[in-house]
């Protein structure tokens, strides 16, 4: 996109000063993200400005209606229970002049702004246990955080985001169309999801037979979505909240286990460095279940260790799937790259498989103590 479109874009919401300037700012999948600096009487703030995917995103609309609901109301909780820089610790639309929390440019493209969370990074690999605790407790505060918010349900961001049984059904459709001709050149991976596809439906079957609870949840869990307070290292604000709706608590718990127990990034792709580690995972768990355990019923502790295999699962076939219909919904920075994202999943897997008991002795000995 060009950045000459941004001054008009950022003066369609309710910020108040100079424009000085606007920049890209991240590596997202999906959205097309911008940073834009203003003078307010001297003092220099930033605000985050998004072109939403609406080819993604069907009903934006409805989006920004989930965002709002849920952090206005941890916001609420924020405040009521004496937290000190709460403001940094929940992200704050903005709203556009219309008072609506989106604006429409001269195109049709819908954009939303948040004010800049100052003084936070992201992690991309996680460099200690210590770090994968807080990550872990980050995501169990902010489930608890939500689990009493109030009717209506929220709506479907993406219906269908983690249903396995759904992605296969797309993964099939696009083996069979094969527009690109790339099936014959990926046939270790297609066997490999053959092979899995029954033990990778568990999570949604045991969720659409109400064995487990509906729960809302963020449903894009991977660390780099946690924001870290650059200072003293505290998990502060869970961000990239486009996928939050109803689903199950093993999505996030399942997507955190996936990111933060390699130290291998999601592309890596010397296959060699793509192993799970047992130290991480249990360090994680304990983090997550200081928060999440009050909340949480047997039925849901018991597919802890599976929820991380099957998110991983699901990602490596939606990588798969995407590589096969010619690499239209994720960004790619070179021709394999979504293969090489497969891969990695898989790879990962299999290390997960190795070492399933220890996995699951680590669950049971949380969840007891």
């Amino acid at each position: 996109m060009e950045l000459s479109v941004l001054p008009a874009v950022v003066r369609l919401f309710v910020i108040y000063g100079e424009f000085e300037n606007a920049a890209p700012f991240g590596g997202g999948h999906i959205n097309e993200t911008f940073v834009s600096c203003w003078n307010q009487a001297g003092t220099r703030l930033r605000y985050i400005h998004q072109r939403i995917n609406s080819s993604i995103f069907i009903r934006p609309d409805e989006i920004m209606e989930n965002i709002c609901r849920v952090t206005d109301h941890i916001a609420q909780k924020l405040i009521t229970d004496g937290e000190p820089d709460w403001s940094r610790k929940t992200l704050r639309v903005i709203p556009a002049w219309d008072g609506k929390p989106f604006a429409r440019d001269a195109d049709g493209n819908w954009w939303r702004t948040y004010l800049f969370i100052e003084g936070t990074k992201t992690l991309e690999v996680t460099a200690s246990p210590k770090e994968a605790r807080f990550l872990g407790a980050s995501i169990g505060n902010f489930q608890k955080q939500l689990a009493s918010l109030p009717p209506p349900r929220l709506h479907d961001a993406i219906p269908g985001f983690h249903d396995m049984e759904k992605r296969y059904v797309r993964f099939y459709a696009a083996l069979e169309k094969d527009s690109c001709g790339r099936a014959k050149e990926v046939e270790p991976e297609i066997d490999f999801m053959r092979e899995n596809e029954e033990r990778g439906s568990i999570l949604v079957r045991s969720l659409r037979d109400s064995r487990i609870p509906e729960r809302i949840c963020h449903n894009d869990t991977k660390m780099n979505n946690i924001l870290i307070d650059d200072k003293d290292g505290r998990a502060l604000c869970v961000a990239d909240l486009d996928t939050v709706m109803p689903g199950t608590s093993l999505f996030d718990v399942g997507d955190l286990i996936r990111t933060v127990t390699t130290r291998a990034e999601e592309d890596e792709r010397d296959l060699a460095k793509v192993a799970f580690d047992l130290a991480y995972f249990q360090a994680l768990l304990d983090g997550y279940l200081s928060q999440a355990l009050e909340f949480l019923i047997g039925e849901e502790t018991a597919l802890i260790a599976e929820s991380g295999r099957n998110i991983t699962q699901i990602m490596a076939l939606r990588f798969l799937t995407d590589y096969l219909e010619g690499d239209h919904y994720y960004h790619i920075k070179r021709p394999q790259h979504n293969l090489d994202r497969c891969r990695n999943q898989i790879a990962l897997i299999r290390s997960m498989d190795s070492q399933w008991d220890a996995a699951l002795q680590i669950v049971e000995r949380l969840c007891s103590s």
